[in-house]
């Protein structure tokens, strides 16, 4: 679902980077006023988690490939807020180091992964715990049965925006004899390209990851969870069960050993073509036969470690040092985020 350099038009990628530009006001603002301060440098935790859940590639409908992305997952833990914080600054890590998705379509990828997915996702959440009788009354299984259905429905939602941002880039953008200047194919062929493949597939991955990863916190961690969170807010006291953090990094030391797995999945992510293979690349019914202007001739960073790999490195070792590279900078980054934000002193039930 990253999309890369040059399939958008500058004017699209303005657009979305200036709708971001709010969103991300807000939700500092609310982090700032929802979390305590020592829970702000743990959204870290969250951006990890997502981090190396896009790590984890599998085959989808139609030869090509997609992976989770737990924006509800850290909704679920600091609140979707938090999330988007979090989903976003993992996002500009991987497009700044690894190339995997864009920079100038940063706004767009944070649109899609970062405010569409746990916003959507937690709102969900939210309206299932309450069919199912409310947050107090009912168990972690129907806990777990909303987040599967929250993170379901958010990451679909996700997938068909970047759907609608993909089809209509050749419908607004064309040269004279009719050919696409940046994404060539229209909302007829990438509304069902995206939409099929995570509704059959990726969806389910984004709602097991979420449920495994949230139901092991629930366990291990109940005090990094933002229900608990929201208790603790309400009830004008400190929460007094707290779990040890430890299980929580160990499973992220545990996810990076098994980031490897993802290189399993062969082909390439939808609308993640390089310009060189794009013409011979068939999507909806024939090769391309063209590359569109705009995608061979826009601009490009070259980046430190091209889709997590490394000179002279093997690929699996690459993949793995890639995976603690990313890891410690968003603990770290978010240790640093954390010193000038106020969080909340004391409980209070405002």
């Amino acid at each position: 679902m990253h999309i890369p350099e040059n399939y958008l038009s500058p004017a699209t990628c303005g657009v979305m980077g200036a709708a971001m530009v709010p969103v991300w006001v807000h939700a500092v603002k609310k982090v700032n006023e929802e979390l305590p301060k020592e829970k702000i440098p743990l959204i870290g935790v969250g951006a990890a988690f997502s981090f190396l859940g896009m790590m984890f590639n599998v085959p989808l409908v139609g030869g090509t490939t997609g992976h989770a992305v737990g924006g509800t997952l850290i909704a679920l833990l600091f609140g979707p807020n938090a999330a988007c914080i979090a989903v976003s600054i993992a996002l500009l890590l991987q497009a700044v180091l690894f190339g995997d998705g864009g920079i100038l379509a940063f706004g767009a990828n944070c649109f899609n992964m970062a405010f569409v997915l746990p916003y959507v996702g937690y709102g969900f959440y939210r309206l299932f715990v309450k069919l199912f009788g409310g947050n107090e009354s009912i168990g972690t299984g129907k806990k777990l049965v909303a987040a599967a259905i929250g993170s379901y429905i958010g990451i679909n939602l996700a997938a068909l925006c970047a759907a609608i941002e993909f089809g209509v880039q050749p419908i607004l953008f064309h040269d004279a004899a009719g050919n696409a200047l940046y994404c060539p194919y229209d909302l007829s062929v990438a509304i069902p390209a995206m939409t099929i493949p995570h509704l059959a597939v990726a969806g389910v991955i984004e709602a097991i990851f979420t449920v495994v990863i949230y139901a092991f916190v629930m366990k291990t961690s109940p005090d990094l969870t933002y229900d608990a969170i929201r208790a603790e807010r309400l009830a004008d006291h400190p929460a007094e069960e707290k779990g040890s953090h430890v299980p929580v990094f160990a499973l992220i030391a545990v996810m990076i050993a098994a980031t490897p797995l993802g290189l399993l999945a062969t082909g390439t992510a939808w609308g993640e073509w390089g310009a060189e293979e794009i013409a011979e690349t068939s999507s909806g019914g024939a090769p391309l036969g063209y590359t569109p202007s705009g995608l061979e001739n826009g601009w490009s960073l070259d980046v430190l470690m091209p889709d997590y790999t490394m000179g002279g490195v093997g690929e699996v070792l690459a993949y793995i040092l890639s995976a603690v590279i990313g890891v410690a900078l968003l603990i770290i980054l978010f240790k640093l985020i954390s010193i000038p934000m106020k969080g909340r002193d004391t409980v209070n039930a405002s």
